[in-house]
């Protein structure tokens, strides 16, 4: 991979690490460019094609993955595929870019493995399990079954913390937000 370095961004669902990572992005000293992942799974709500994830098809993913054209991926639920396209991030990186990723743990840590000294990876933590119940019944973009599965998710993903080079505990936006941000302006200037 040449060119910028690589920021990661992993949580359980319904962490604040989009909101972060969205932040972010509007920093423009940070020069950074958002990774779009590559998903099996239907779009929700406003969601489009290229901008939020790339929309595939279970076919389309399972070729990609036998084409060895990820740089990760995973099957988070049955036939809900995420990774990220070498491409994508190959893309990013010639335009001159710091690539920053929303991705869940298991992909965030495979890319720190590959990459480890041009990767930065932080875990952002929330308050609590039932703090995420909470925020993710209020998303309103799934059923009860799926948000029991992505709180059962979380307490697995809670556990891979240490494996990660920073922790941000997101008990208070305005501080996750800042400390976000000095952790990743660091980072590039090293």
């Amino acid at each position: 991979m040449k060119g910028g370095k690589l920021i990661i961004f992993s949580a359980p669902s319904g962490s604040g690490k989009t909101t972060i990572v969205r932040y972010l992005l509007e920093q423009q000293d940070l020069n950074l460019a958002f990774s779009v992942s590559a998903t099996s799974r239907l779009s929700r709500g406003e969601e489009k094609n290229g901008e939020h994830y790339y929309f595939l098809s279970v076919t389309e993913f399972k070729k990609h993955i036998k084409n060895d054209d990820f740089l990760e991926w995973e099957e988070v639920y049955r036939d809900n595929f995420y990774g990220t396209l070498k491409s994508e991030v190959e893309r990013l990186c010639a335009e001159g870019k710091n690539v920053i990723f929303d991705i869940d743990v298991a992909g965030g840590l495979r890319i720190k493995k590959k990459f480890p000294k041009e990767t930065l990876a932080v875990f952002v933590k929330p308050p609590s399990v039932d703090e995420l119940k909470i925020r993710l019944k209020k998303r309103s973009t799934e059923n009860d079954d799926k948000i029991n599965m992505r709180i059962a998710k979380a307490s697995v993903e809670l556990a891979t913390a240490p494996q990660f080079d920073s922790i941000i505990k997101n008990y208070d936006l305005d501080i996750a937000l800042k400390e976000a941000r000095e952790l990743v302006a660091e980072f590039i200037r090293n």
